[in-house]
């Protein structure tokens, strides 16, 4: 299976290993060629947006309907929408985490 925009996989590796992730996109440049951009998002999986290792990914067969650039809450609801949230056994965010937190 390819590392596409919208693919559900779950970390083998490193600190956030087990938790499911979707991949944004592809890192295009030579330099990071075996790099994608991966979100959770953290509300729902706890695995925040970052470059991961294509090495530390397992692909499920599960593609979500997002563009490159999607927030966290288009990707929520495009897990709600795909009926995800149930098959992967996920806690649906509560409305206070959505929002971000205030600093003084």
């Amino acid at each position: 299976m390819a590392l596409e925009t919208g693919r559900v996989c779950i970390k083998i590796s490193g600190r956030e290993a087990g938790k499911y992730c979707v991949v944004l996109k592809k890192m295009e440049d030579k330099k990071n060629k075996s790099f994608v951009l991966i979100t959770g998002p953290k509300a729902l999986t706890g695995v925040k947006r970052r470059r991961c290792n294509v090495a530390h990914l397992e692909p499920l067969p599960y593609v979500l309907e997002i563009s490159e650039n999607a927030s966290d809450e288009e990707i929520i609801a495009a897990f709600e929408k795909s009926n995800l949230i149930k098959k992967l056994n996920l806690k649906k965010p509560s409305a206070t985490q959505l929002k971000p937190k205030k600093t003084d």
